[in-house]
């Protein structure tokens, strides 16, 4: 079989290059398109570092870019903008598989790409909901417990500061934030309701910003209905994800630092209260992979019918 095409919408960004790569060494997908308004005319290789095809930015829309017949775009731009995206391929490349990074269709209509929780519904999905980083987070974190949790559960996550995007601003200014640690959006965030929704269990999340480039620390503290063991809890946490080549379990809380320019995630640091009652877990991801690109490479393997992991390598041990 040809390898399947892929176009890439918002291709300069932190995300866009971890994409470029992980299809240009795809065995089953190849790189159509990629879309930079500000980069347009220049080739990609000079600012793409592993990246060495032919291909230059392009700043071009969905109307003659869709006539190449591309068989997915992935739209890593920000929240609102992909609207012209999204009503083109609608109208004249309905089978055109769409990827979105952005939170536009998290809410409803679309599939949920959480593929250790939503794998079934993914498989040959043509229009794809990419969950947020921290929202992967801390679904990995509370996914084993939903069901037995007490009240809402609060989430404390710290995340490297390419997580905030290439648009210059307080939260990736590595100036601001060097020896700083910045909270913000305290109450509210989309994470936090993007995760009430689809764990449908509330979930507090307090985020903050901290000088390293990359990676995400998520603590989540929650109450349980009923008393349970540490070991008790970590054996449930390895009965769900030793399945799932990309979530590994550990014994002792993961450190951002080994997350980092990897694939996976890891969980584990589990703790529990004296009262058996009150439970916390970490989750480590790298925002840019399994937090984005890692995800939709995952995403589009199921909506081609691919293995899910190919592409993708498994580098965590």
């Amino acid at each position: 079989m040809a390898p399947r095409t892929v176009g890439i919408v918002g291709a300069r960004g932190y995300t866009g290059a971890e994409l470029v790569r992980l299809v240009a060494g795809h065995p089953g997908l190849s790189l159509s398109f990629l879309v930079s308004r500000e980069l347009a005319g220049q080739p990609v290789r000079d600012h793409v570092s592993g990246y060495d095809g032919p291909l230059c930015f392009e700043n071009a829309g969905p109307d003659e870019l869709l006539t190449r017949g591309t068989d997915a775009v992935v739209l890593a731009m920000p929240n609102e903008k992909s609207r012209d995206w999204v009503t083109a391929v609608e109208t004249s490349a309905p089978g055109t598989v769409l990827v979105d990074l952005s939170a536009d269709h998290r809410f409803g209509g679309w599939v949920y790409g959480l593929p250790e929780r939503h794998r079934d519904q993914l498989r040959g999905a043509r229009r794809i909901a990419n969950p947020g980083c921290y929202a992967t987070a801390m679904q990995l974190a509370l996914g084993p417990l939903v069901g037995e949790l007490a009240g809402p559960a609060q989430c404390f996550g710290v995340s490297g500061w390419s997580g905030a995007g290439t648009t210059p601003s307080d939260r990736n200014d590595p100036d601001k934030l060097r020896d700083n640690l910045m909270p913000y959006a305290l109450t509210g965030h989309v994470h936090e309701r993007e995760v009430t929704r689809h764990l449908g269990h509330p979930v507090e999340f307090l985020p903050h910003v901290a000088p390293h480039f990359r990676g995400i620390t998520l603590t989540a503290n929650a109450h349980v209905r009923a008393p349970v063991t540490v070991a008790a809890l970590r054996e449930r946490y390895r009965a769900v994800y030793d399945p799932e080549p990309l979530v590994h379990v550990v014994d002792d809380p993961p450190w951002v630092s080994r997350i980092a320019g990897h694939h996976g995630a890891e969980v584990g640091g589990f703790a529990v209260s004296a009262d058996g009652l009150r439970v916390v877990v970490v989750c480590t991801l790298d925002n840019l992979l399994k937090g984005a690109a890692t995800q939709a490479v995952q995403n589009l393997n199921l909506a081609f019918g691919l293995d899910e992991h190919v592409g993708i390598p498994w580098d965590l041990s």
